[in-house]
């Protein structure tokens, strides 16, 4: 049974003498505990704004907010405010994109982190102070007794990464969600933050939705991959599947676009053409429709529904005209051999 099951969520900003705009627009998935969710999709697809809405976080006016967030039994949409407060840190905690930006500059780390205990775990003074210490000590801070009297501007991206996570984990949250969380960090600590995430969600059980433009970071990482355009999802499978059998046209153009170590000199990135702004309404015809090389007439003209693809197992897909999957499998499986972190060993490989 999932831990939280998102159905027909959507998210709509309203705009001064224009129709509102639909950030998010029917978007449905769950996740259990022990699992990791993927939300992929460029800048501009919705995934943040799914995540705020989840979390209550969006500005209390200007938006409209519909579906249903049932977590545990209980839908988060409906719930007083003074509720959701109380289950933001204990049982829902977010990893936000730059830890700079949402820690306090004029706080201590250590500050911060024993806010969170004391308002959801009752704890004070040293005994405050030592869990948060070990907090920094689990997520591998080296010397956390001065790292907690620092401030956000004295470590580096990778130790600031890491204060956040700690900060998130503080409460041990049932449902863990990470923004972009190796957002502007070098290869070497995101493959470091990748692996401790992993760790953390299969040695507890918390549940997880990481949320990336990056199709090979989630490679190593999670367990089923939503990737959405303009508000929806375009297509969803387990990520052995989708890497196998890519179907959209645009989780192809993903794949294709991510830099290989063992390309041969000289060889050309292939981009997916266009930007977010060149869509056309849901509403009307597939909103991809515009950069999409396999486009045909339908396209243009009605809206695909979101149904189980032609191949594949539990892989569904919302697209007139998918990609020959002979075409991009193998490159796609071959990633998954270069991704940040090895899939875990207790998985199934790719055949």
């Amino acid at each position: 049974m999932a831990l939280l099951s998102v159905q027909d969520l959507s998210v709509k900003f309203k705009r001064r003498g224009l129709a509102p705009f639909d950030a998010v627009d029917g978007v449905s998935f769950d996740v259990e505990a022990g699992k990791i969710v993927g939300l992929v999709g460029e800048s501009g697809s919705g995934k943040s704004v799914t995540s705020l809405a989840i979390m209550r976080l969006l500005p209390k006016r200007g938006n409209t907010i519909g579906g249903v967030v049932d977590f545990d039994g209980t839908d988060l949409l409906r719930i007083p405010m003074s509720q959701m407060r109380d289950k933001r840190g204990a049982d829902l905690a977010m990893i936000f994109q730059d830890p700079l930006s949402s820690l306090n500059p004029v706080v201590p780390i250590g500050l911060q982190i024993t806010e969170v205990l004391k308002r959801h775990r009752g704890m004070r003074g040293a005994a405050a102070e030592n869990e948060a210490r070990d907090l920094l000590d689990q997520v591998g801070i080296p010397d956390p007794t001065r790292r907690l009297h620092e401030y956000a501007h004295q470590l580096s991206g990778g130790m600031r990464q890491r204060a956040m996570i700690a900060m998130a984990l503080a409460c041990r949250p049932r449902l863990l969600i990470a923004d972009e969380p190796t957002t502007a960090l070098d290869v070497t600590i995101q493959a470091q933050i990748l692996s401790l995430l992993d760790t953390l969600v299969h040695e507890h059980g918390t549940a997880m939705i990481m949320i990336t433009h990056d199709l090979g970071v989630v490679a190593g990482l999670c367990d089923e991959v939503n990737v959405m355009y303009a508000g929806r999802t375009v297509e969803r499978a387990d990520r052995y599947e989708i890497y196998a059998h890519p179907q959209h046209p645009y989780t192809n153009g993903l794949l294709a676009s991510i830099p290989r170590l063992d390309s041969p000199p000289g060889e050309r990135l292939h981009p997916v053409p266009g930007s977010v702004s060149d869509n056309i309404p849901w509403a009307s015809a597939c909103a991809f429709a515009p950069r999409c090389s396999n486009a045909i007439g339908d396209c243009r003209q009605q809206s695909p529904e979101f149904k189980p693809a032609p191949v594949g197992r539990d892989h569904l897909l919302r697209c007139f005209n998918p990609v020959e999957p002979e075409a991009v499998g193998a490159a796609a499986v071959q990633q998954m051999a270069t991704s940040p972190i090895p899939p875990p060993s207790n998985k199934e490989q790719l055949s």
